[in-house]
């Protein structure tokens, strides 16, 4: 972002509310990257071994969240030598500071990884001023 644009701040996660926490009442955070274009601010978060039926998207009052679960992909017999993936739940959220048009956030669910784009409302949105000549 650029120092213009108001950044978007971590909430806590205790505001998941609608999950169980899981391993000893811990949520994990995926890692995002957030990006400003002309048009949108776009968040990547990476959920490997996720679904899209496990992952809830919410916007309201200037908060974006993202909170779900990943599921174990093996048996409760399975013998681990190494685990570096999170399981359980896992919560982000942001505060945006920027004016969002709500109706037109869009979430897309591909390769383990979310993408968030959320339209800039179009009075918010740069734009040029002309400035025309005139009499005195």
């Amino acid at each position: 972002m650029n120092e213009n644009s108001q950044q978007l701040e971590n909430r806590d996660a205790r505001r998941a509310g609608k999950r169980e926490p899981s391993r000893g009442n811990r949520f994990f955070q995926p890692r995002v990257d957030i990006v400003e274009t002309a048009d949108a601010l776009e968040v990547y978060a990476d959920i490997p071994g996720s679904s899209a039926e496990e992952i809830d998207v919410n916007f309201e009052n200037g908060v974006l969240s993202i909170h779900g679960r990943v599921s174990p992909r093996q048996t409760d017999a399975t013998k681990f030598i190494v685990q570096e993936y999170e399981l359980g739940d896992f919560y982000r959220s942001f505060e945006v500071n920027e004016k969002i048009d709500s109706s037109r956030i869009a979430a897309d669910f591909n390769a383990g990884v979310l993408k968030l784009t959320l339209p800039l409302s179009e009075d918010t949105k740069p734009r040029k001023i002309a400035v025309r000549g005139g009499h005195a």
